[in-house]
C-alpha cells in the first residue's frame, strides 16, 4: 500500500482475537506500513475498534477522547479475580437484585467519577501491566482513576443476568462499573458479555466484520473501506488549507496564515478550541495553535 495513503477503518471485531492481533491480520492482508487503533477491546469483547492507517495514526490521541458507546451484561452473585468471566471467582452471593432495586441506584454512576480499574488491565505497576502482576499471584492495589459516565440504561434481566447499556468517555472500564454496581446492590457480579457499539461518528451499522474485510481486495479496502483522517476527531477546531505556498512552509514546520472562511469544522466543546487542526482533501495534514490569524503547527503530517 502506498504510505501516502491515510485515513481510519471501522473495524468490527469478533470475540476472540485481541485487538492486536485483529489489526496485525489487516496490516498483513493489506500490506500497510504503519497501523494502530483507538481504544483497546478484550479478546472476550466485541465491537467497533477504529483503525488508524499510517500517518493516521500519529491522530489516535485525540480520538481517545471520543464518547463511546456500550452494551453489556452482568451475571449477578459472583465475583471474578478479573470482573470478567475470564478469571477465577473469588467470592459468591445469593442475592439477584431485582428490577427496581437495579433502577434505584444505576444513575447514581451518572458523571464524573473516581474508578478503580480491575486487576486484569493494562494500567501500570511499578513498571509492569497490572495484567501481568496478576499473573504472578502477586498482591497490588491500583490508584482510581477520574472517568465520565454520560449516561447508563438498565436494559433487561433474564434468571441471574441483567443488560445495559452506557455511554462514556475515556479511560472507562465497564468491568469496574459491573463490579461497582453490583456492590451497591449488595451483591457481587462481573461482566459475561461486552460490546462496543459507538466510536465518536463509527457505529456498527456502517462497521465491517474481521473475516469480510480479509476477503476483500486491495482496491475495494482503499476505495471502501478508508474514511477520512478528519473523520474520527469530533471535537476538534479545524481549517482547509489549499493554497500550495502554505502547504509547502507547513512542510517545513513554517507557521502560516489562516482566513476564518477556510473554517470547516467547530469543536463540540469549546474547553477545546486551543487546539487546531488543518485539514487538506479530507487528510489532517498539521495541528497546532492559532494566535489571532497565525497558525504555530506542532507537529506536521506532510
Amino acid at each position: 500500500m502506498d504510505e501516502k495513503i491515510q485515513g481510519w477503518v471501522n473495524l468490527y471485531k469478533p470475540k476472540g482475537p485481541s485487538s492486536f492481533s485483529a489489526i496485525y491480520k489487516v496490516k498483513k492482508k493489506f500490506n500497510i506500513n504503519k497501523i494502530g487503533h483507538a481504544g483497546t477491546l478484550d479478546p472476550n469483547a466485541e465491537g467497533i475498534l477504529p483503525i488508524a492507517i499510517n500517518k493516521t495514526t500519529k491522530l489516535i490521541p485525540f480520538v481517545n477522547t471520543s464518547s463511546k458507546k456500550y452494551l453489556f451484561k452482568i451475571k449477578w452473585g459472583e465475583q471474578t479475580s478479573t470482573d470478567d468471566s475470564e478469571g477465577e471467582i473469588m467470592n459468591y452471593c445469593n442475592k439477584i437484585p431485582s428490577e427496581e432495586e437495579i433502577n434505584s441506584i444505576v444513575n447514581s454512576f451518572i458523571g464524573f467519577q473516581d474508578q478503580i480499574p480491575p486487576k486484569a488491565s493494562a494500567v501500570k505497576v511499578n513498571g509492569k501491566r497490572a495484567y501481568a502482576v496478576l499473573r504472578e499471584n502477586k498482591k497490588f492495589s491500583l490508584d482510581p482513576k477520574k472517568v465520565f459516565l454520560k449516561s447508563i440504561n438498565y436494559l433487561s434481566s433474564n434468571n441471574n443476568t441483567s443488560s445495559f447499556e452506557i455511554d462514556c468517555g475515556k479511560g472507562f472500564y465497564v468491568r469496574s462499573l459491573a463490579r461497582d454496581i453490583a456492590f451497591k446492590l449488595g451483591t457481587y457480579g462481573h461482566v459475561v458479555e461486552l460490546k462496543r457499539a459507538k466510536v465518536g461518528h463509527f457505529v456498527e451499522k456502517s462497521s465491517i466484520l474481521l473475516d469480510d474485510m480479509l476477503k476483500i481486495g486491495q482496491s475495494e479496502f482503499e476505495f471502501n473501506c478508508i474514511h477520512s483522517s478528519i473523520s474520527m476527531l469530533d471535537d476538534i477546531l479545524a481549517y482547509e488549507v489549499e493554497e500550495k505556498k502554505d502547504l509547502k512552509n507547513l512542510s517545513l514546520g513554517k507557521s502560516i496564515f489562516i482566513n476564518k472562511n477556510q473554517l470547516i469544522k467547530k469543536p463540540l466543546d469549546s474547553d477545546k478550541e486551543e487546539l487546531v487542526f488543518l485539514s487538506n482533501k479530507g487528510n489532517i495534514i498539521s495541528f497546532g495553535k492559532l494566535s489571532e490569524d497565525l497558525f504555530k503547527p506542532n507537529k506536521v503530517l506532510i
